[in-house]
């Protein structure tokens, strides 16, 4: 399995594989960037089909922890760890703290958080292991709900942009995936009066959403095709790929997941199509935000938190203004952005 030559390998300065027989951890850290300071993102849990999948996703998704860190304000770098492995059957004390020597071996490079199908009751195992961990209960706890916040900053913003209004009143969002920041994303708005379209692999969740929000339910490959203003995709990434961008009938896509764009010359396609597109690393950054309210010298502050969340809109509001000047996709204006803050922060 190739490394320095992979497609999405991106002068990461460290990747480590790590393994344990005993435990049957077979695990993916990588380290993006520490140039802002030390590399803070979430660990994943995921039943990869094959070990190539998880080596992608945790290079791409430590890349964008740097560029969403860095337009997040936060004085850390970026980096993220998967753990290859169906969450119904592996999770173990030992696993997961096996898993925390192997973070605490990294001296801090590398903080770790909670990320899909992990729980911070998980992370309270690893953090037996290393104190380099966050996200923990009694401190700043879930990130999801902070996650939901922005991304509905977020979608008011491009409203805002795309219809000249940020009221998301009477329009209708077609929601992938209803996890944990899914759902509560739903939740703002059904509050605020949108028509919701909902899809999930949980049967018992879209239920859930329907009883609740009033929402129409589709199956998982018609969600695309939904006659929509926004398409909100929370679930995993690279939905936004050749084949679903010809389905889409929607003027924005804001949504919660990770590495939506399937490639990144799709953000250039969504423009030319006239669909305005939510950077992923800038609107869900709700989390990240959180997170380091915890390993701030000040401590955790939840007031804070939302206040910096809350920034999330006008974050967008210049990427997407800057992307209209520039007449250049929204996805490459917030990596130029996010490129600059770095350079800036190294000097």
């Amino acid at each position: 399995m190739a490394v320095f030559n992979h497609p999405e390998f991106d002068n990461h300065e460290q990747v480590v594989f790590c393994s344990d027989k005993e435990t049957g951890l077979k695990a993916i850290i990588a380290i993006h960037s520490t140039k802002l300071g030390p590399s803070v993102g979430g660990c994943r849990m995921w039943d990869y089909v094959a070990d190539e999948d998880a080596l992608v996703d945790v290079l791409r998704l430590s890349r964008g922890m740097t560029y969403k860190n860095a337009m997040a304000g936060l004085p850390i770098g970026g980096g993220k760890s998967v753990i290859i492995g169906n969450a119904k059957t592996i999770k173990s004390e030992a696993l997961f703290r096996k898993f925390g020597q192997y973070v605490h071996s990294l001296s801090g490079r590398y903080i770790s958080a909670e990320d899909v199908n992990i729980t911070t009751a998980d992370i309270s195992i690893v953090h037996k292991e290393t104190p380099y961990v966050a996200g923990l209960e009694g401190k700043s706890g879930n990130p999801g709900p902070f996650t939901a916040l922005g991304t509905y900053q977020g979608l008011k913003a491009a409203a805002l942009h795309k219809f000249g209004s940020a009221s998301l009143q009477g329009l209708t969002v077609a929601v992938q995936g209803l996890g944990s920041v899914g759902f509560y994303l739903c939740e703002y708005l059904h509050k605020e009066g949108a028509k919701l379209i909902v899809t999930d692999i949980n049967p018992d969740a879209i239920s859930r959403a329907v009883a609740q929000f009033d929402a129409t339910a589709v199956g998982l490959d018609e969600i695309y095709s939904q006659q929509c203003d926004i398409y909100a995709p929370c679930a995993l990434g690279a939905t936004i790929n050749d084949h679903s961008i010809e389905q889409f009938k929607c003027k924005i896509i804001a949504g919660c997941a990770n590495n939506q764009l399937k490639e990144t010359r799709h953000g250039e396609v969504l423009r030319q199509k006239g669909i305005l597109y939510a950077p992923d690393y800038v609107i869900n950054a709700g989390g990240i935000i959180n997170v380091y309210s915890e390993m701030s010298p000040q401590g955790y502050d939840e007031a804070w938190s939302t206040s910096k969340v809350m920034d999330i809109y006008s974050t967008l509001l210049n990427i997407f203004q800057r992307a209209d000047a520039e007449q250049q996709p929204t996805n490459a204006v917030a990596d130029l952005m996010a490129q600059e803050i770095i350079a800036r922060g190294k000097k």
